[in-house]
């Protein structure tokens, strides 16, 4: 089974949420990257878990230890291999999964397909758990691209009914990017993170989860990244966009509005400062034709609610066959949300690297 991402790159994790470890392979990985340790290590902190109040109480260093592929400090051009040991684990709390499948979860269709004898315990490889070691690889990435002179930033757009506000689509901000991974909550306007604080922890207080929608600039990109069709550059990112788990929607530019608008208000209109073109307005998302147009890309993600919730919820014993009731304990998310900012950063900055390999 060929479960890789990049056409360029070659990117594989391995292990599942309650083995000893788990880890990634990066192959295509250009040479003489000087790897910043201390800013790989604040993005992995970003995503641990334990890292917010909000988050689940399980805590994880989550401290990448290189096997190769880098060599003094610095990538060698050969495959990096890094894993990420499990310190924390508590997988007595999974033993009911094999037969009480969890609403929302991947434990029903991954028995039927693959038996009894799948690791479910933490979600095993269907785990969010698994996000760490793709923000290895895409901490790489970000140093990469920032040699480039290629931002990415991110934001928790809304939670629940709460909303931060947009990214402005035509002008990237890259001070506001740096400031926004220091924030607790990854917010633009702080009052609405703060009501968006309180739609968690009310959630929490009622044994429910919540979702939201993350938002993704991408500024400094050069003109032309990407292909027609199948090997468009929309297509690459989502492809990967979609490997995080609880991730349900992938939109760029207005995405879904647009559909609502006519040509004449949808198309961006072009202009010149007499050295570069740009367009007026960026509904399109920075790509056309699945090229990059030299505006800044934008997207948006939508993450579901957090499928265990200790709520009752309609399930069906296995082994009887009859239907029953599950009320899901032990430590999770109540809103995956703030721990994901990095996850986006991260598989946007794969995305990136994989297409500037192109060229």
């Amino acid at each position: 089974m060929n479960n890789q991402y990049g056409n360029n790159l070659t990117l594989s994790v391995f292990g599942g949420s309650h083995d000893d470890e788990i880890g990634m392979h990066l192959g295509g990985f250009p040479a003489g990257l000087a790897v910043d340790t201390d800013a790989l290590l604040a993005l992995m902190a970003r995503r641990a878990p334990g890292s917010t109040s909000l988050g689940t109480p399980r805590r994880e260093r989550d401290i990448p230890i290189f096997l190769s592929g880098i060599s003094n400090g610095v990538t060698d051009g050969g495959e990096i291999t890094a894993i990420i040991k499990n310190e924390n684990r508590r997988s007595s709390d999974y033993s009911f999964v094999y037969d009480t499948p969890r609403p929302g979860h991947a434990d029903f269709a991954a028995l039927v397909k693959h038996g009894g004898q799948i690791d479910l315990r933490g979600g095993g490889k269907f785990s969010g758990r698994l996000t760490a070691p793709l923000c290895i690889a895409g901490g790489l990435c970000l140093q990469y691209l920032k040699e480039k002179g290629i931002e990415i930033g991110a934001h928790i757009l809304s939670i629940g009914d709460e909303k931060d506000r947009y990214f402005d689509p035509i002008a990237a901000e890259n001070r506001l990017f740096t400031a926004l991974k220091k924030r607790p909550l990854a917010v633009i306007d702080e009052a609405a993170g703060e009501r968006m604080r309180a739609v968690i922890e009310r959630a929490r207080a009622e044994g429910d989860s919540v979702g939201g929608v993350a938002e993704c600039m991408i500024a400094g990109l050069p003109i032309g990244l990407g292909e027609h069709m199948f090997d468009g550059a929309e297509g690459r990112f989502a492809s990967i966009l979609f490997s995080i788990p609880a991730v349900k929607g992938v939109e760029f530019g207005d995405g879904f509005g647009i559909a609502t608008r006519r040509g004449s208000d949808a198309n961006d209109a072009f202009y010149t400062d007499g050295v570069n073109v740009k367009t007026r307005t960026n509904h399109c998302g920075g790509i056309l034709g699945g090229m990059t147009n030299g505006m800044p890309v934008l997207f948006r993600v939508a993450f579901k609610p957090t499928p265990s919730i200790a709520k009752e919820q309609q399930t069906v014993s296995l082994s009887r066959m009859e239907n029953t009731i599950l009320s899901i304990g032990g430590r999770h998310d109540p809103c995956i949300l703030p721990r994901a900012i990095p996850v986006v950063e991260s598989a946007a900055a794969i995305a990136v690297t994989d297409l500037l390999l192109d060229q």
